[in-house]
């Protein structure tokens, strides 16, 4: 919708001309427009132009955001899986960062850290951003230590194993990682918890932060994590990527991935959406905002960055501001289709609560002067039978 108006000097209000919309692409003028301001017309001043934007975030789940920890300095939470730390490509209003300025009237939060959207557990902000910069010197000082559980396909090895294979980003638009030569240095230390018959509970602590480096490294030990939707495909090939053995292309990996998930549609899990489907799947010379940053080194020498992310956030959220301010507004708002928008046609699945779960879990996060735990998860449990 394009709406075209201008401001009145003597009163100081906003007085609308002409509103009107058509759909994108139809590749016709809508009705009457030649009644309507030409896309040439320079415009002058006091004049104004909006866009509305109707936007489809995908399904998350509905489990609530609990607080671990609250003081002047920092705030520390139990994420679920499935929801995404800050806004990032087709996520805005279900992220973490909305969701605790409109549940728990957080503002202002700095993200010290980031969880894969499907991971869980342990998240940290800083109130300030004296605290954030303090945070991120000692992680660049690698003083803080993280711990992880996961359940693993098959038997894992009861005594302790270090991988240290170099991680290579594959597509940063898909967002995929494997085992390179070619790749950054990086250490993981694995130890199994419990084993029932048929998967394994395993201890993680990543040494280093790389970008899915606990998912890649498992699929490497031949023992990806069991529901991972990436690193347990069959899109790998037969051995699923164990020893680093992918009998395909980036080029080829990448197209069955993208395929497999089209089908079952579940293109989020890529974040990607259907049009992002293109040529160029495996630039990654143009990071995506999921990937752009490896946990440790990048994420500590962009604190500001990172910070940046406040700009999307809710600054002044109340029930006012969310509430529609008049009739027509409150149409748009209850109204389930827009005849305009492509995407509203389209008629799709809700997932079932286990589709927006992945068995990794940030269960301890600690450094100089704090330490934060998160309940173990259900699947964790030494009694958890697969259903």
């Amino acid at each position: 919708m394009v709406t075209w108006g201008m401001s009145d000097p003597q009163c100081g209000r906003s007085c609308l001309l002409r509103e009107w919309s058509w759909p994108r692409g139809s590749g016709s003028r809508p009705p009457g427009a030649r009644n309507r301001p030409r896309l040439r017309r320079r415009y002058q001043d006091n004049d104004f132009l909006r866009n509305t934007v109707h936007r489809h975030e995908p399904p998350v789940t509905a489990e609530p955001i609990r607080l671990l920890a609250e003081n002047e300095d920092m705030v520390v939470v139990d994420k679920p899986s499935s929801i995404p730390v800050h806004p990032c490509g087709r996520f805005r209003h279900n992220t973490v960062i909305f969701i605790l300025g409109k549940e728990h009237q957080l503002k202002e939060l700095h993200p010290l850290h980031r969880l894969d959207r499907l991971t869980s557990g342990v998240l940290m902000f800083a109130k300030t951003a004296a605290v954030s910069e303090r945070i991120h010197e000692q992680v660049r000082d690698r003083q803080l230590e993280k711990e992880y559980v996961c359940r693993v396909e098959g038997e894992f090895p009861a005594k302790e194993v270090t991988c240290k294979e170099p991680i290579l980003v594959v597509s940063y638009k898909v967002g995929v990682c494997r085992v390179d030569t070619r790749g950054k240095p990086c250490e993981t230390v694995f130890q199994r918890l419990s084993y029932n018959g048929h998967s394994s509970v395993v201890r993680c602590r990543p040494l280093t932060g790389r970008t899915h480096q606990i998912r890649v490294h498992l699929q490497f030990l031949g023992h990806p994590i069991l529901n991972d939707p990436i690193y347990n495909s069959v899109a790998w090939g037969p051995s699923r990527g164990q020893g680093g053995h992918i009998p395909k292309t980036d080029e080829e990996l990448l197209r069955d991935l993208v395929a497999e998930h089209q089908a079952k549609q579940s293109l989020d899990v890529l974040d990607l959406c259907e049009g992002d489907l293109s040529p160029g799947l495996t630039d990654s010379t143009a990071p995506s905002s999921e990937l752009a940053k490896d946990h440790l080194e990048d994420l500590a020498a962009s604190a500001q960055k990172m910070d940046g992310v406040l700009e999307a956030a809710p600054q002044n959220l109340d029930a006012t501001a969310l509430a529609p301010r008049n009739a027509a507004e409150t149409d748009v708002v209850n109204q389930e289709i827009d005849p305009l928008c492509a995407e509203c046609r389209l008629v799709r699945q809700d997932p079932l609560p286990q589709d927006l779960v992945m068995f990794l879990h940030a269960l301890r996060y600690k450094g100089p002067g704090f330490e934060y735990f998160s309940p173990m998860p259900t699947w964790a449990q030494d009694d958890w039978q697969e259903d």
